[in-house]
């Protein structure tokens, strides 16, 4: 009588449950990700936006806020958020629109895509 485990029923065992794992957390993603845009469908276009954030020191940070029609020039610190400025010029708020339209960063998602579109052209391209 041999008592030690079989490695194959062991390593079976493991990969079943490994899948069991991956599979609650691709489900949960998924929902997760279906609420999220459900609830943000409503609103396609946010009212308030954070341009940029600038830390001066700890704890310390100078905040651009563009609300429609102004941009709000924020310090904040850990316990006061003071309006600095309050930009209504129609001709530097179309300036900095396009200075951010020209330097705006891909979202996690745009990453993503890129790089799974990468690997999809790759297998294509084997095949």
């Amino acid at each position: 009588m041999n008592t030690s485990p079989d490695m194959i029923t062991t390593a079976m065992k493991m990969f079943v449950a490994l899948g069991v794992v991956l599979g609650a957390l691709f489900v949960a993603f998924y929902f997760t990700r279906r609420v999220s845009k459900l609830q943000s469908s409503g609103n396609k276009e946010t009212l308030i936006r954070v341009l940029a954030n600038k830390f001066i020191g700890v704890k310390k940070n100078i905040c651009v806020v563009e609300i429609p029609g102004a941009l709000l020039i924020l310090g904040i610190t850990s316990n006061n958020i003071t309006l600095l400025t309050k930009i209504e010029d129609d001709a530097i708020l179309e300036k900095i629109r396009e200075d951010q339209s020209a330097q705006r960063t891909p979202s996690f998602s745009e990453h993503l895509n890129k790089i799974t579109s990468r690997f999809k052209s790759y297998k294509n391209g084997r095949r």
